[in-house]
């Protein structure tokens, strides 16, 4: 069987940059073993698979690394919003449309900004507000993993695991060129995370020399088949959480510009905001542009 898909690339606008994401359409009834396969066989960070919606939503949508299937994932939601924008009629030609996609973690509420009768971006706000777990790892043990010494850690902030879905690993160091220099260590991830809660690696700087820039990142997801992720929505989320509550600040609105990808060649801008009142984050948000590759279909025995 045929199975028709799409491509966009996310948290950028233009082609080559963001994150790649496959779009299968009418393919959220195969079964997950397949769904597996097919998204082995694109080999990008997630590929998606769309069907008609469970609970009212807009569509139901299961995500897919090349290794496993994912609960919740940020370029994917942003994606997703914004390949079903643009196949509804009666779109604005310019201003916003609010879709509900039915992930695993539950509806994800999105928000789609079109300008000249395209949609161009989307902004989502996570199902869950973030949950925090200290690292059981000392700072030093943490900058070995990544390559780098314990003075590279920001002692402002704290090495910390945190999650609004989707459990990452925050390492937090100082300056652009730590973040650079970062290179994941697989022998010492296999012994001190891999199947752990938190096995996603977020190396974060707070004070980065890349232009418009407030948070420079890199990620690195070996246990998701994903060697490093040029563009991570749910890690923004996460960090979303983290600075937030880092701030302290008892009620507003918090927002950050965050840049990934520039080392491999896929850079990605990421808009994240997060809301506090009486001292809690109430609510995180994640955004970004998305712009569409290519279409075609895949030859998928069993489908």
């Amino acid at each position: 069987m045929l199975l028709r898909f799409h491509t966009l690339d996310v948290f950028t606008d233009r082609v080559f940059g963001g994150n790649g994401l496959g779009i299968f359409l009418d393919a959220a009834h195969l079964p997950a073993e397949l769904m597996q396969k097919v998204a082995r066989e694109m080999n990008l960070s997630e590929s998606v698979f769309l069907g008609p919606p469970e609970s009212g939503g807009t569509a139901r949508v299961r995500i897919f690394t090349p290794g496993v299937e994912v609960p919740f994932a940020g370029h994917p939601t942003v994606g997703t919003a914004v390949f079903l924008a643009s196949q509804m009629k009666d779109s604005p030609h310019d201003g916003t449309i609010h879709l509900v996609l039915e992930e695993n973690i539950g509806p994800i509420s999105v928000d789609v900004r079109f300008m000249g009768g395209k949609p161009i971006s989307a902004t989502f706000t996570t199902a869950q507000v973030s949950e925090h777990r200290p690292s059981p790892w000392s700072p030093n043990d943490l900058a070995e993993m990544v390559g780098l010494g314990e003075s590279d850690i920001d002692s402002d902030l704290s090495c910390e695991m945190v999650s609004c879905g989707l459990p990452y690993h925050i390492i937090p160091v100082v300056g652009s060129d730590a973040v650079r220099r970062s290179v994941l260590n697989m022998a010492r991830w296999q012994a001190m995370l891999a199947g752990t809660w938190a096995h996603h690696v977020y190396v974060v700087t707070t004070s980065p020399d890349v232009p418009d820039a407030e948070v420079h990142v890199r990620m690195f997801a070996p246990g998701s088949g994903v060697p490093e992720d040029p563009a991570t929505g749910s890690a923004a989320a996460a960090l979303g959480g983290y600075l937030a509550a880092a701030d302290g600040r008892e009620t507003g609105r918090l927002g950050w510009t965050v840049t990934q990808g520039s080392e491999i060649g896929r850079p990605s801008t990421i808009q994240v905001e997060a809301d506090r009142a009486h001292g809690e984050t109430t609510a995180i948000r994640v955004g970004g542009g998305a712009v569409f590759v290519s279409e075609g279909t895949m030859r998928v025995p069993g489908a």
